[in-house]
């Protein structure tokens, strides 16, 4: 049981972190082949960010998620955005919504979709009003353009590619990602069910995406210039990201995994059927995909009503707030913290 429980939280770390770190790779880069033009009209209007970043959170599965959390990070969306995508987001569970119950999954999902955007709006456009300081990010900052970035603009010499071991290591790290991911190596054995969610619906796909995205980045590790290389890809993405990421995301599963196997959740939760919204947005706290499933899966049997799925969907993101959870405590409890009183809120007005 416990080598099962490690080796599934090590497969999914592995794989969680390298989604986000490419991810990360992905942004610097266009930000600074566009000379930071790219994302220049995305900082300009906190409304654009917010419905952007909502979007993301839409989309099925982590990834749109995982791309808010890098945005964010890189100061390149509001708080208030952020706050949206958690809410809008219901991770891989989506997959089995849409599979099980169509109809009311769709709904469910416009309605955090809409409740998301509204949120974030009033996080960041009516807080200031009202006196509520906006939180910001300060463990990454903003990307940053380089005199050496700009096309034609670099000075004589900063321009060379060398094959340093900065650029080594990356490539050699890409191009395992690629193979764990080709080869199958990252899929989990287990299958979805009430207890567990370690095996989703969107491995397939997600894993050929996200295999496509890492060999754009070999090629772009590999024809990089060395500044490009070493002060963006690896200084502010590998050295300030990747192992904090990896670490809490894997510590995180390890803990749940073990939490899972001793408490039987689902017969817990079910005999406590007066408390069901409460306890759903309380353990839509937990950043993994997999407890939310056991309200998609009473829900389908009929166990629960809608006012309590919708609780749990608006409260749980998935695997999307794992990275922000090693980036920034403070923005972490902060966002769960709302969008738990969210949840309370539209779970109780549903049910009345």
């Amino acid at each position: 049981m416990i080598a099962d429980i490690l080796i599934d939280a090590l497969r999914a770390a592995i794989l969680i972190t390298g989604m986000v770190v490419m991810m990360m790779l992905m942004i610097e880069s266009l930000n600074i082949s566009s000379d930071g033009r790219f994302f220049s009209r995305l900082k300009g209007s906190k409304f654009r960010q917010i419905v952007l970043s909502a979007l993301l959170g839409w989309i099925p599965g982590c990834m749109g998620g995982f791309a808010s959390v890098s945005l964010f990070s890189h100061g390149m969306i509001s708080f208030g955005a952020l706050v949206a995508m958690l809410i809008a987001t219901m991770g891989d569970e989506a997959f089995v919504m849409l599979t099980l119950f169509p109809g009311k999954a769709l709904l469910i999902s416009a309605v955090c979709l809409v409740v998301g955007i509204l949120v974030g709006v009033i996080i960041d456009c009516l807080g200031p009003r009202l006196g509520i300081k906006p939180y910001v990010l300060k463990a990454c900052g903003h990307m940053e353009v380089h005199e050496e970035d700009r096309h034609g603009e670099a000075p004589k010499g900063r321009c060379k590619r060398s094959f340093t071991w900065k650029r080594a290591l990356l490539l050699a790290g890409i191009a395992l990602y690629i193979a764990a991911l080709a080869l199958g190596l990252l899929e989990h054995d287990a299958e979805p069910d009430i207890k567990h969610g370690f095996n989703i619906l969107s491995e397939d796909w997600m894993n050929v995406l996200f295999a496509g995205l890492s060999v754009i980045m070999l090629a772009v590790a590999a024809i990089g210039t060395d500044h490009f290389v070493e002060d963006h890809l690896w200084n502010h993405v590998i050295a300030r990201h990747a192992a904090k990421i990896f670490a809490w995301t894997f510590g995180v599963l390890i803990l749940l995994g073990f939490v899972t196997e001793v408490f039987d959740i689902g017969s817990w939760i079910s005999s406590n059927t007066s408390l069901m919204i409460l306890l759903a947005t309380l353990i839509g706290i937990i950043p993994e995909s997999g407890p939310h499933l056991i309200f998609v899966t009473l829900f389908a049997t009929g166990v629960v009503p809608f006012p309590v799925l919708i609780a749990s969907s608006i409260s749980q993101d998935g695997h999307a707030s794992l990275p922000l959870l090693a980036e920034s405590k403070g923005a972490f409890l902060r966002a769960k913290a709302i969008n738990c009183a969210v949840a309370l809120i539209v779970g109780f007005i549903a049910m009345i």
